[in-house]
């Protein structure tokens, strides 16, 4: 039988959703705990690779085993998980359903503010200077005119393509100073929003026109993007199936 788990996390204190050699790791604590609770070795399948202090508002993961009570589960679960990971829920689904290939679309989002807030310093981003929202929302909109985002991957990575579609691209005022990007696609390449986001920001910045942002898509080259932004403001919201 294969279960979905949907959980959320605080990325701050790991490397990322995916189990590393030899740092800590989402997906390592959550096998560890099912493993204790179910008393046999259990592996799970994430919708997505989280980057390491990125977080989880929404993530969804798969494992397969036999009848049980997913509520019990539950209870189990967020008992002897760390307090930095909260599952909501585990509910059975078809036997061809897969937390990463069958998921129609994932939802980013970005936080930044341009003053000094000691209370948002750990899940925002602060910037210094004034950003111009409506050209960055302007060359939003010019992404999802295309598919191939090569210039905002790591490279030698192990995708087999970089194609993308984004469906949801925008930047919107979420209160002062504080600024909130979402972004929807089918799929997400490793460190694409961070590099989409220090590309636009670039844009805000009157460095990049609009007309060079298609040229930095269209050469395909990691080096023509942006910097990578820090990973502390970044969240997954949400995986659609």
């Amino acid at each position: 039988m294969r279960y979905f788990i949907t959980l959320s996390y605080d990325g701050t204190a790991y490397h990322g959703w995916q189990v590393q050699p030899h740092s800590n790791s989402v997906q390592e604590e959550l096998q560890k705990a099912l493993s204790t609770l179910l008393r046999e070795n259990i592996e799970i399948v994430g919708a997505g690779r989280t980057d390491t202090g990125v977080h989880a508002r929404k993530m969804i993961a798969h494992f397969d085993f036999g009848p049980l009570d997913g509520k019990q589960l539950v209870y189990k679960l967020n008992k002897i998980l760390p307090r930095d990971i909260a599952v909501q829920s585990v509910d059975e689904v078809a036997e061809d359903m897969h937390a990463r290939f069958s998921a129609k679309s994932r939802t980013y989002h970005y936080f930044l503010h341009l003053s000094k807030n000691p209370f948002l310093r750990a899940y925002s981003w602060q910037m210094y200077g004034d950003l111009d929202f409506e050209k960055m929302n302007e060359a939003a909109k010019v992404l999802m005119e295309y598919r191939d985002f090569t210039s905002f991957s790591k490279t030698n990575t192990d995708t087999k393509t970089n194609d993308c579609t984004i469906t949801e691209a925008h930047w919107e005022n979420v209160g002062g100073n504080q600024w909130r990007f979402t972004i929807s696609a089918n799929r997400f390449l490793r460190n694409m929003v961070r590099a989409i986001v220090g590309t636009l920001v670039e844009v805000g910045r009157g460095k990049l026109t609009i007309e060079q942002l298609r040229r930095v898509v269209e050469a395909k080259d990691r080096c023509q993007a942006g910097d990578s932004v820090p990973g502390n403001a970044l969240f997954l919201v949400d995986v659609v199936y």
